[in-house]
């Protein structure tokens, strides 16, 4: 089978001319994107590591998680740098719910930022039927919530495929 442009040798040597410049191209672009995305990440608080940094600006917040209606633990040691040597802006250390928060100066962080960091499968929740809590209060950001340096946040989430019908008990009632 002979390919477009592949017959004539003046016309093979111009597509193979035009596909090597085209590749050319597209490396250069790539490897341009990925160094300025490198710079330009190095100062988000949401993507570095703080190992190394003054992080004179700390907050601490208590996160309360309830999914389907059931109590859902926090794990330890998120993001704190134990397993991989790179501590992040927002961590656990212990699995009470408490997030500390570090960075070089103040930042509008949000508790989705956590979420976020954690790898929350927050796509697999029904965000119509989830709501955020501060302080016994709902949230009409839901995950915008801002943070604020001891405050309780309580994320209530229902996931999408959750069933209520199978909390309610359609069996009539015995008498006594």
């Amino acid at each position: 089978m002979k390919y477009p442009g592949m017959g004539d040798p003046y016309k093979r040597n111009k597509t193979l001319k035009f596909l090597a410049i085209t590749a050319v191209i597209a490396i250069a672009v790539g490897a341009t994107s990925s160094i300025l995305q490198g710079q330009f990440s190095q100062n988000d608080p949401l993507k570095v590591c703080i190992n190394d940094r003054e992080t004179p600006y700390k907050m601490k917040v208590t996160l309360e998680l309830i999914i389907d209606g059931l109590p859902t633990p926090i794990p330890a040691n998120i993001n704190a740098g134990l397993n991989d040597d790179c501590k992040r802006t927002m961590y656990t250390l212990t699995d009470d719910g408490t997030i500390y928060v570090e960075w070089e100066e103040e930042y509008p962080w949000q508790i989705g930022h956590f979420l976020w960091m954690w790898d929350f499968p927050l796509r697999d929740m029904d965000q119509d039927k989830s709501t955020i809590y501060v302080n016994d209060k709902e949230s009409t950001q839901f995950i915008n919530t801002p943070l604020q340096d001891g405050y309780h946040y309580k994320g209530v989430f229902t996931t999408k495929d959750y069933d209520s019908s199978k909390d309610k008990d359609f069996l009539p009632e015995l008498e006594n």
